[in-house]
């Protein structure tokens, strides 16, 4: 048997599904309905000027008593297009066909064909009246619609409205009545509209009377006296939008890529990590002010504010969709603050130092990529060095093989003692100053740059005489013996400043085989067969001891090699300590130990009773 021909449907949609779909997916608020109200007026006015270009134009804002209304003098509606683009989900007059223009879909602001729907996330009721621009004969229309899904169409008679446009009228839903209040109203209008082109006014229904909207043009395309005037214009714009007075403003024009607008240099650090929200306009129309997608990661010390007619917008209309268009624009931009910041660096270096006195962690992440860049700020960048904070063009200047620590730990203990010896040591321990270094060569080729490691230090410091050393080498045994099991091994040396008993040294390549011998005790047998192939032959870490300190000079003339051997322990871990380095589970056994040994050794001797063979001084046993 041969089936019929399947019969078509249509697609129905429930409007409460539509509704809650609207306001707790799509859209982040309810505010957005004002936006939607400003968008299809704008286009109906758009569609009437490319219509009829002498026609008198404007758009008119309204609220009072729970009702919001928006009148324009736009391109109006039929009886037939109201029924087909107001009722009809996804269908837009933007789109061509039978009820569309000539003029290019890229006029307009509106791009998904939502409409007037999307005002039902605070509306109870949406009254439209309308007439067409394009049709003289046609009668004025209304389209009724409420939240339930429903709506009436029917001509009204020609006196209803005399000219063409547009009248919407909302009626708040219970509970979104907050949105429709006028001074609400009104601030949403601003935030959207200022930059749209054309005239819109508000009415609160106050003897004041209609108020304007919209502030054009843009106060960086404004004319003014001098730069100092736009300079404080600028200023005062960012503070009333952003809150805030910029260090300095950047102009951020690139007409091939149809964008306008200026970036402001926040007037305070600002973590790497945190990325700003840029407020951007699509055709006058305010888009987003949480854009965190169009300036470059490392050009986080700025805030932009910027009209395009290029970029895409998410269906939410909340945000940039992030295609190969925004990324070339987003490069762009960078190029742009990259460009004022070489154009400070070459004319107006006071303006720069107070830029990088606040900023200088931005810079060195741009220049991270750009060697041109790290060449052009090596005078400005800060560093801490152990000649003191300078920058390393000075740093150069004295020393021509530069060592660096990756940790501030790290630094901080060696400082004071590469100082005393004309090493030349940058903390690298801060963001980004490893891979600045790193890059050094590259601009400076006359430079040697190297992780500072134990053995570089120890050949810096004042060797002891070998008379001395030889004298002394019962005590390097047992201090050598006792320190075996930590991986450590044990030199003397002569070093400044004098108070500093021993210092802990170790490199990279030590943690790692320090890493790699505690892993392998707990590893099972098949990982420790794997471990035990790694075994490394890198310098293990050092203790070395101060042979100018008063202290190890009496610890190595102790007579009783258990009390040296505790003496040692004790060192070990202070120089650890004062290394500031994570301590391992071995390490504090170390400490527990000596700390006790020594507290034995001094009980004992304050009681007269010898620790090394458990009498006291007349000779009794214990």
């Amino acid at each position: 048997m041969i089936s019929e021909e399947p019969h078509p449907n249509t697609f129905q949609v429930d409007l409460r599904g539509l509704v809650d779909l609207l306001s707790h997916h799509l859209y982040s608020s309810p505010r957005v309905y004002v936006r939607e109200l400003l968008q299809n007026a704008v286009d109906a006015v758009t569609a009437r000027h490319a219509l009829d270009p002498e026609a008198e134009i404007g758009i008119r804002l309204s609220a009072a008593g729970n009702r919001v209304t928006i009148e324009d003098s736009g391109i109006g509606l039929t009886a037939d297009e109201a029924h087909s683009l107001l009722a009809t989900i996804g269908r837009s007059s933007k789109r061509g066909g039978p009820h569309g223009l000539e003029t290019t879909r890229q006029e307009f602001l509106g791009q998904f064909g939502i409409g007037l729907l999307a005002c039902f996330v605070v509306a109870r009721e949406i009254r439209v009246v309308t007439r067409s621009a394009r049709d003289p004969l046609a009668a004025p229309v209304e389209w009724l619609a409420t939240d339930d899904g429903s709506y009436t169409v029917r001509e009204l008679p020609s006196d209803a409205r005399p000219e063409p446009g547009t009248t919407v009228v909302l009626e708040a839903r219970p509970g979104a009545e907050e949105w429709t209040v006028p001074a609400k109203v009104e601030q949403l209008a601003r935030d959207y509209g200022s930059l749209l082109p054309y005239d819109i006014t508000f009415d609160d229904g106050s003897a004041a009377g209609p108020r304007p909207v919209t502030d054009r043009p843009a106060v960086w395309d404004r004319p003014f006296p001098t730069p100092a005037a736009r300079r404080v214009a600028l200023a005062g714009h960012c503070a009333q939008l952003f809150g805030f007075t910029p260090l300095d403003s950047i102009d951020l024009d690139l007409p091939v890529a149809g964008v306008r607008g200026v970036a402001y240099v926040l007037p305070e650090p600002t973590s790497p990590a945190h990325r700003s929200g840029h407020r951007v306009h699509l055709k006058g129309m305010l888009l987003t002010d949480k854009a965190d997608n169009l300036l470059p990661d490392w050009a986080f010390f700025v805030r932009a504010v910027l009209d395009t007619d290029t970029l895409r917008p998410t269906a939410s209309r909340e945000n940039l969709y992030d295609d190969e268009t925004l990324a070339a624009v987003r490069e762009a931009l960078g190029a742009r603050v990259r460009a004022w910041l070489a154009e400070l660096a070459t004319s107006e270096p006071e303006r720069l130092a107070a830029f990088l006195s606040v900023h200088h962690l931005g810079v060195k992440s741009l220049a991270r990529h750009d060697a041109e860049l790290l060449g052009l700020m090596l005078p400005w960048l800060p560093f801490e060095t152990s000649d003191g904070s300078m920058n390393l063009e000075q740093f150069a200047a004295a020393h021509t093989e530069i060592h660096f620590t990756r940790t501030v730990e790290e630094f901080r203990q060696i400082a004071p003692i590469a100082a005393a010896h004309g090493l030349g040591v940058i903390n690298a321990g801060y963001t980004y100053d490893a891979d600045l270094l790193a890059l050094l060569p590259a601009v400076r080729p006359e430079l040697k740059v190297t992780e500072l490691d134990a053995g570089a230090v120890t050949e810096r410091l004042d060797p002891v005489p070998t008379s001395a050393e030889l004298a002394l080498a019962p005590f390097l045994a047992t201090a050598r013996t006792r320190l075996e099991p930590q991986s450590c091994d044990v030199v003397l040396r002569a070093f400044q400043p004098a108070n500093v008993p021993a210092l802990y040294l170790d490199d990279r390549q030590a943690r790692q085989e320090r890493d790699r011998t505690a892993a392998l005790e707990t590893a099972d047998s098949l990982w420790s067969g794997i471990l035990g192939s790694l075994r490394g032959s890198a310098p293990r870490a050092r203790l070395v001891l101060n042979h100018n300190n008063p202290l190890i000079r009496r610890i190595s003339a102790l007579p009783d090699e258990a009390l040296t051997a505790t003496a040692v322990e004790s060192l070990y871990g202070q120089a650890l300590l004062r290394s500031q380095r994570p301590l391992r589970a071995a390490d504090t056994t170390l400490l527990n130990r000596a700390f006790l040994g020594l507290l034995e050794w001094a009980t004992h001797s304050a009681t007269g009773t010898d620790s090394t063979d458990g009498t006291d001084t007349q000779g009794e046993q214990k």
